[in-house]
């Protein structure tokens, strides 16, 4: 029997694009879009990639979409207070359900990844397009599947700094450093409820970071490593810190 493709949404709050000409050059067809092209070249048939945007109704993440989505990533940056606290509630529920979350860049301050890891998830940051490289922390891990390399480098980045304020994470995949000296837990991975979470933090809106190829390999890398591991919760999570029970496994 064939497996059906993994299906993924990419969402992004387009807000930049559209006001700024310099970002608006840069992606043309918004983050979303040049993530979800690169998704659908590296990934090709196993995937069904699609995108929403937060001026859509319902955000684009209605509970149709949602339930249609095994992988979710987001991007934001400039609009996190204007989304709707009706969507973060749905997107909490489904990542306890199962859904994998991919967050970008920015989305540390999302409301939804605050939601879901119950800190500020603030940090330092300083933007003035200095070098970046990432190491590899844990060599082996599917999500650094494919690279070439044991860090990679990108030559213009957004610094984000330590003290970066989240829980302990299940895995820390990359640690930045930055020509300024500071250092970051750059790609760290969480799991709440039956659903995986990864924060990877390359990604400003002013750099080409995302048509990087070994950018791209780690996104992909993310949609399969992310994808529901077949453990099914039910019930409604009615708090921030309330966790659903697995009941049954799938084959």
């Amino acid at each position: 029997m064939t497996s059906q493709p993994l299906r993924i949404t990419i969402w992004n709050e387009f807000v930049h694009e559209r006001e700024d000409p310099v970002v608006g050059k840069l992606y043309p067809d918004g983050i979303h879009g040049a993530i979800a092209a690169s998704l659908r070249e590296k990934l090709g048939e196993a995937a069904e990639v699609s995108t929403a945007t937060q001026d859509q109704p319902e955000h684009g993440l209605s509970a149709e979409k949602l339930a249609a989505t095994d992988v979710l990533y987001w991007w934001g940056h400039a609009a996190h207070n204007d989304v709707s606290d009706e969507v973060v509630d749905r997107v909490q529920q489904r990542v306890l359900e199962g859904m994998g979350l991919v967050v970008l860049h920015s989305a540390h301050d999302s409301k939804i990844f605050k939601r879901l890891l119950g800190t500020r998830c603030s940090l330092r940051w300083r933007e003035v397009g200095e070098r970046e490289r990432l190491w590899i922390t844990a060599p082996g891990h599917p999500l650094v599947s494919g690279l070439p390399s044991e860090y990679i480098e990108l030559p213009h980045a957004e610094m984000y700094g330590e003290y970066f304020d989240i829980p302990q994470p299940d895995d820390v995949i990359f640690i930045s450093w930055f020509e300024g000296g500071e250092v970051f837990r750059s790609g760290c991975t969480f799991t709440r409820g039956a659903g995986k979470i990864f924060y990877f933090r390359p990604g400003h809106e002013t750099y080409p970071i995302y048509y990087d190829p070994n950018i791209q390999q780690v996104l992909a890398n993310a949609a399969m490593w992310a994808r529901p591991s077949g453990v099914t919760y039910v019930g409604e999570c009615r708090n921030p810190q309330e966790s659903l029970s697995p009941i049954e496994k799938r084959d």
